[in-house]
């Protein structure tokens, strides 16, 4: 009896390892950038595609979001060697100028700009498929001309 509870044990163990590198990969990820006014501005001023996050500490729609973007960034450095992130506090920023030109509906609103474009938005989705393809638009336009 203790051999097949070693034997499943061992064999559940080794299921999970593939896991185990995606994870910490995730852990290790650089910081997204705080947003401060003005650095938008300056961002694509410089060129850079902007991928921008207006969430709350306390929302959980915001937190499934975070998840699944560390996720596809940990799947797929390109993002982060080419996307610039930034994380808007809605607490401290949603009502602000910015987020009412931007016309922001509420928290858990992902963005990407490019020079004076929006090229796409997301409000309150979570689903992976739909982020993969907000952040592959931002890739697309970061990688071209």
């Amino acid at each position: 009896m203790k051999r097949r509870q070693f034997i499943a044990t061992g064999a559940a163990a080794l299921l999970t390892l593939p896991l185990v590198p995606a994870a910490l990969r995730a852990q290790d990820l650089p910081a997204p950038l705080d947003y401060v006014p003005g650095v938008i501005t300056e961002r694509l001023n410089a060129g850079e595609t902007i991928f921008l996050d207006f969430k709350a500490d306390w929302c959980t729609t915001c937190a499934a979001q975070t998840r699944v973007m560390d996720k596809l960034k940990a799947e797929n450095p390109a993002y982060l060697d080419n996307i610039t992130f930034i994380e808007v506090d809605w607490d401290t920023y949603g009502r602000s100028q910015m987020s009412a030109r931007m016309r922001i509906p509420r928290r858990s609103t992902l963005v990407v700009l490019k020079g004076d474009d929006e090229l796409g938005r997301l409000v309150a989705d979570t689903r992976e498929e739909k982020i993969r393809a907000l952040m592959d638009t931002a890739l697309a336009a970061a990688t071209t001309g």
